[in-house]
């Protein structure tokens, strides 16, 4: 199965949902910004999608310039902030549950089905 983690204010993860319906997927929703994720769930997907925690950052939300920009954090710290913080982490992830993408651009999603 699918996940697509979603931020339904993001027109970037509202795409994603939109080319996994033109390609007639199954998928389930889950809005990390209203259900946090748990640290391990967190640290499972940055492991599927194969890259440390800080690269999952959006470096570009001000919260993060504001807050951690100077910071050197651990991988757990990392996930702790994302968790704390999910409005920094990058959008919209999907998950096959073996294997993890950001779906930006929306093709990214094709290397998952």
């Amino acid at each position: 199965m699918i996940t697509v983690y979603h931020n339904p204010r993001c027109g970037k993860s509202r795409e994603a949902l939109a080319y996994l319906d033109q390609k007639k997927v199954e998928y389930q929703v889950v809005k990390y910004m209203e259900e946090p994720l748990t640290p391990n769930d967190l640290l499972e997907l940055v492991d599927a999608l194969d890259m440390e925690a800080e690269e999952l950052v959006r470096k570009t939300e001000p919260q993060y310039k504001e807050n951690f920009k100077s910071l050197e954090m651990t991988e757990e710290e990392w996930v702790l902030t994302m968790i704390e913080y999910p409005k920094l982490m990058q959008r919209p992830l999907i998950s096959n549950g073996v294997k993890a993408v950001i779906g930006r651009p929306a093709e990214n999603i094709d290397k998952v089905l």
